[in-house]
């Protein structure tokens, strides 16, 4: 797959690519990330983006022309058309679910919005898909755009070391998508703490069952929204319900 990213500021997105497991998606081509700035197709000697905007107030808006020049460029140097993101506070949630459908798809354009917005009239003709992080706002889209590349690139085959690691991440469909569970390593005493019997038992179901209710308590008190969800969906049996109750 490949992902064209408009941005003013491409130097942000080596050292990103470079570290981490995720590195390996980003070598081996899996997931193609090519980098535009749209300065390179601003028109005048000092190559401006930006603007301040009609109607008078605070900071700058980016301009649609040289967003929309460099877009053209991208599209064309795909060789088809893609979706065109933007990242914005009005933007859909980006959730798990979101993030597997982009880890199998073709890939898109995703522009990252700097200073105090872009020209509507750029996101009105030429972006399809707008997504959000979360209720806060940040300096400009490049933070979000490497946290979806990053989510899309541990899903590739190969990129994590066990193929079964993203298997076990909260909001996965694997674990009826709750939150997932503590987990401990060696010393086997640190700091005057143990670590719960079951996990030494050797007793797989015991281990199991002591994983899923965790999962269930930790998302019963830090998101009970999602235990609505799986209960609605005819997530949980007899068993979840009991546990469920035992916390309660």
């Amino acid at each position: 797959m490949r992902f064209d990213v408009l941005t003013l500021f491409p130097e942000l997105f080596a050292p990103f690519m470079a570290s981490g497991v995720t590195r390996r998606a980003y070598e081996s081509k899996q997931v193609e990330v090519v980098l535009w700035n749209p300065r390179d197709f601003a028109q005048g000697n000092y190559k401006r983006v930006d603007d301040r905007p009609f109607g008078g107030g605070p900071g700058m808006v980016m301009m649609a022309e040289p967003l929309a020049a460099c877009l053209d460029a991208a599209l064309a140097a795909r060789g088809a058309d893609a979706p065109v993101v933007l990242f914005s506070p009005i933007g859909e949630p980006l959730r798990h679910g979101a993030v597997e459908k982009w880890s199998a798809s073709e890939g898109a354009v995703l522009v990252c919005g700097r200073y105090e917005g872009i020209d509507q009239r750029f996101i009105d003709a030429r972006v399809t898909h707008q997504i959000s992080l979360g209720d806060f706002v940040l300096s400009g889209g490049e933070i979000a755009a490497m946290a979806l590349l990053d989510a899309v690139a541990r899903l590739q085959p190969g990129v994590l070391g066990d193929e079964a690691s993203h298997v076990q991440d909260s909001f996965n469909p694997a674990l009826d998508g709750l939150l997932d569970c503590p987990h401990y390593t060696r010393p086997e005493q640190w700091n005057g703490q143990g670590v719960p019997t079951p996990l030494l038992s050797g007793h797989h179901a015991q281990i199991e069952r002591w994983r899923r209710d965790q999962r269930l308590a930790t998302t019963s008190a830090r998101r009970p929204d999602l235990i609505a969800a799986a209960r609605a969906a005819g997530r949980l049996d007899k068993a979840d319900e009991t546990a469920l109750k035992k916390k309660l």
